[in-house]
């Protein structure tokens, strides 16, 4: 037996992509998130390549992804796409230690995040508003 088709995670006129296992806390990725949120996917590249942020280059990445997904896997206008939702998770953490005076030890977390970035297609009615 053939498995039926899954079902779209996004609605019709959206597309997604996903950056898993990023080296970086949550809260500093947040941060180069909530600079592209709602803008136009044309002007977002802009203002990350203009970013200070070391993570900004990998927002990008993800970025253009989701773009191109958009314009072959669903053949969306990518004139008329607009940045919906950036979010960021929490991934797994690592635990290391650290020695310290006296045998003791003192903890070192490296959190690792991911970011979920969806486009979408807007009419021109709703661009104005």
């Amino acid at each position: 037996m053939a498995n039926t088709k899954n079902k779209r995670r996004v609605a019709d006129n959206e597309a997604m992509a996903k950056l898993r296992m990023v080296r970086i806390s949550p809260i500093k990725l947040n941060l180069v998130a909530e600079m592209i949120r709602g803008k136009k996917v044309q002007r977002a590249p802009d203002d990350l390549s203009f970013s200070r942020k070391r993570i900004a280059k990998d927002v990008y990445k993800c970025l253009y992804s989701a773009a191109s997904n958009a314009e072959n896997n669903h053949g969306l206008d990518l004139d008329s796409l607009v940045v919906s939702e950036a979010y960021v998770g929490k991934n797994l953490v690592m635990k290391r230690f650290r020695a310290r005076a006296r045998g003791r030890g003192a903890k070192i977390l490296k959190p690792f995040s991911e970011l979920t970035i969806v486009v979408r297609q807007v009419e021109d009615t709703e661009e104005a508003a």
